[in-house]
């Protein structure tokens, strides 16, 4: 069920990037599409992966938070990198953003859940 709804947030944060980079540049569009499917992923999660969770929304909140700072650091930093440096140097030429993106957003699944079943929903 985990993947499930993390595969909904992550069409969500696919997506929203999309749309968002017709008003920003890609670094920024990334950050903004991270937040957005983190929202996505929270209310997902809550209600169909941990539902019996020991702790307080708030804390709940607070631990997600936390836990997807670090996941969002790994999305910008491999989304950048594939996309300016190791997708041209690949002789990549075509939805580079989309490749990296793609990749950045499918990177932090693994440390995401376990943090998750640590902290955020514990």
């Amino acid at each position: 069920m985990f993947l499930l709804t993390g595969g909904t947030a992550a069409a969500v944060n696919f997506g929203s990037r999309i749309i968002y980079s017709l008003w920003f540049d890609f670094s920024t569009a990334v950050i903004l599409a991270y937040i957005t499917g983190m929202i996505t992923a929270f209310c997902l999660i809550k209600c169909f992966v941990f539902t019996k969770s020991e702790q307080s929304t708030q804390r709940s909140v607070l631990w997600f938070t936390l836990v997807n700072v670090i996941a969002v650091a790994q999305t910008w930093a491999i989304s950048l990198g594939l996309a300016n440096y190791a997708l041209p140097t690949l002789g990549v030429n075509f939805f580079q953003h989309e490749i990296a993106h793609a990749v950045g957003v499918a990177v932090p699944v693994f440390t995401s859940y376990i943090g998750h079943k640590r902290w955020s929903f514990k």
